[in-house]
């Protein structure tokens, strides 16, 4: 009987605690306050004069040229040009050439690229505009490819595995057809960091005793650069292409270019996780990555259009990326985007 007593005051006990933290609890959740949207000032596009160029990024072109069309479908009737020649050219034209007024790019601009743009008094403003998940694709013949994991792939491109029985033994003993974007591309530097280097690494090619990032990044793309018969090429298109016409052939590029041509080639899980909205966004696709665009305050300033362009872009890219098969940014990293806009343009610091 005493036990029983103890184990009902017991119980009282834990009630009187659950019925004084539960209210408090929910009273806490109810107070919390959902993220406050950083507003841009109204863009009314047809009050919008003046010229706009763009350049960069192959992957990032579908998204710009979307919105650059959204814009025009909203009354600007000036001219934005918007021309896919790959992310380090593109910041060529922007910093060592100062000839355009935005750049589209696929991965962060780097330190040496920011110090072209000082040298012709530009400062590089970056916009996080949308998340891109690399698609690794053979063609749509191909009926054994059911997976690969990171090592494969680097196993792959760096020309240790040459057929595909190498790969897996259970695959025919066909030699594999190697396509990839060209070294100017976003693409192909994202591919070398994220693939290349850990190759490189596993071969001893470099080490964790390496002082010299540069050193690293060289040995990771001579190990892409030195395979033969890889097929290099800037434009996505001929990719596309190349995988499509070879059942052997295996290729990389941004996920719009594979849901444009998905009835031709077929996407491939990486490390077991299928590329889609979910798993880009939560970084649990090992081969997601962040898109931005570039502009300068002063051009800003100077160019009306130009501001009022990225004003538009940022206030509506969330309703338009997955259109373009890209996925939308969180609405902390917009937010923070938006505010780099307010403060380029004097609005906020």
């Amino acid at each position: 009987m005493q036990n029983t007593n103890r184990t009902w005051v017991k119980l009282f006990a834990l009630l009187l605690v659950l019925a004084l933290v539960v209210p408090v609890a929910m009273a806490q959740e109810a107070t919390e306050e959902p993220m406050e949207t950083v507003e841009l000032p109204e863009v009314d596009p047809l009050s919008v004069t003046g010229d706009i160029i763009t350049a960069g990024s192959s992957t990032v072109f579908p998204l710009t040229a979307r919105m650059a069309e959204l814009f025009e479908e909203e009354g600007y009737t000036g001219t934005i040009t918007v021309d896919s020649i790959g992310t380090g050219a593109g910041f060529e034209r922007f910093c060592v050439n100062a000839e355009t007024d935005i750049s589209n790019a696929s991965r962060a601009i780097r330190d040496s690229e920011v110090e072209a743009c000082r040298e012709n008094g530009r400062e590089p403003v970056e916009f996080y505009v949308g998340i891109d998940a690399l698609g690794i694709v053979v063609s749509a013949e191909n009926d054994f490819v059911d997976g690969l994991t990171i090592d494969q792939l680097g196993r792959i491109f760096g020309g240790e595995y040459t057929t595909w029985n190498q790969v897996n033994p259970d695959w025919p003993a066909n030699p594999i057809a190697l396509f990839s974007p060209g070294t100017d591309s976003g693409t192909y530097d994202y591919f070398v960091e994220e693939v290349m280097r850990p190759f490189a690494e596993a071969q001893g090619v470099v080490n964790d005793e390496a002082t010299e990032d540069n050193e690293i990044a060289i040995a990771a793309e001579q190990a892409i650069l030195g395979v033969q018969g890889t097929q290099f090429s800037e434009n996505d298109n001929v990719l596309v292409e190349g995988v499509q016409g070879d059942p052997n052939a295996i290729g990389y590029f941004g996920f719009a270019y594979y849901e444009e041509n998905a009835d031709v080639i077929r996407v491939i899980p990486i490390d077991g996780i299928e590329p889609n909205e979910e798993t880009a966004e939560s970084g649990e696709y090992p081969l997601a990555r962040p898109l931005f665009i570039y502009s300068d305050a002063t051009i800003m300033m100077e160019k009306p259009q130009v501001a009022a362009f990225i004003n538009f872009y940022l206030t509506n890219v969330n309703n338009e990326v997955l259109s373009v098969g890209y996925f939308p940014v969180s609405e902390e990293a917009l937010n923070e985007a938006r505010l780099n806009w307010l403060v380029a343009m004097g609005m906020a610091e």
